[in-house]
């Protein structure tokens, strides 16, 4: 039943034309679904479709030609929510933050059929909560994908206190329907990706702060020592540091507990506008 309803998703609605939101607008586009894509910066969605319509053509992604060309028509940048109204399913990918994103949700609630289920790619912030404001608390749903989305092969669902378990598993047969392996979640802080990851994150920050290893050994041990693909601080500037810090506090704030309390380094980075290579400069620069 539920791989019958993923199968039946054709009109997307991605909000949030950052990293995140182009590169799951592209997999949706890649699955045959038509994608309505919308950010408050014009320059984003102009910047999601030059970056989409590269990756299309790549070899690698997709093998015919026209089959990108007809890829791409089917994406359209909408200029408000509104258009939003048709969509079958609405995934959010704005700031990592509860104020921006019930704002989003609840003008998703009022704008969208009943039906619409309204999904957030929110990797730390409670799915109950933003169900409630949404006012359709049955019909959201978390799906954390993990950048860059199209490589990435991870996708946490998350139902909150009044998902639909139908949703939840749609949810997941929709994540499969894109090619990615779904894991479920309880709807807790951090669910359980940055649950386990934010407190290496942040012990690495730490090291680096108090001179214990350079940002270079730092790394190497990571990769040589713990066999991970890439080192804590090269990843932490990949996910950029301000999301880094926004799941740190929402983990402190929620559980109390001092593993996740922010490293200073990391907070002046941010004040810095240090933000990783999104930025040019986080723990490393970056070429421009």
């Amino acid at each position: 039943m539920e791989e019958k309803a993923a199968a039946a998703v054709s009109q997307v609605g991605v909000i949030g034309a950052g990293t995140m939101g182009t590169g799951i607008a592209q997999l949706f586009l890649l699955a045959g679904c038509r994608v309505y894509l919308y950010d408050v910066i014009g320059s984003q969605t102009a910047r999601a479709v030059e970056t989409i319509s590269a990756n299309l053509k790549r070899p690698e992604i997709r093998q015919l030609s026209d089959e990108c060309a007809v890829s791409l028509d089917h994406l359209t940048i909408v200029p408000n929510l509104v258009r939003f109204s048709t969509c079958d399913w609405i995934i959010e990918t704005v700031v990592e933050d509860f104020e921006t994103k019930e704002d989003v949700l609840r003008t998703l609630g009022r704008l969208t059929h009943p039906d619409t289920v309204l999904a957030s790619n929110t990797s730390s912030l409670s799915i109950t909560r933003l169900g409630s404001v949404s006012g359709r608390p049955e019909r959201t749903v978390g799906m954390h994908f993990f950048n860059p989305a199209p490589v990435m092969q991870l996708v946490e669902v998350v139902g909150g206190l009044r998902t639909d378990p139908v949703v939840v598993s749609t949810a997941c047969a929709l994540a499969r329907r894109l090619g990615k392996v779904p894991v479920t979640s309880r709807d807790r802080p951090g669910f359980l990706a940055n649950r386990i990851l934010a407190p290496m994150l942040n012990e690495s920050f730490c090291a680096l702060a108090e001179g214990v290893g350079s940002a270079e050994d730092i790394d190497r041990t990571a990769k040589l020592g713990l066999n991970h693909p890439m080192g804590p601080l090269e990843l932490a500037d990949l996910i950029g540091l301000d999301v880094c810090l926004a799941i740190l506090e929402a983990l402190h704030h929620e559980l109390g507990d001092p593993r996740y309390r922010p490293c200073h380094m990391l907070r002046k980075y941010v004040e810095a506008g240090w933000l990783g290579r999104k930025s040019g400069r986080g723990f490393y620069i970056y070429p421009r």
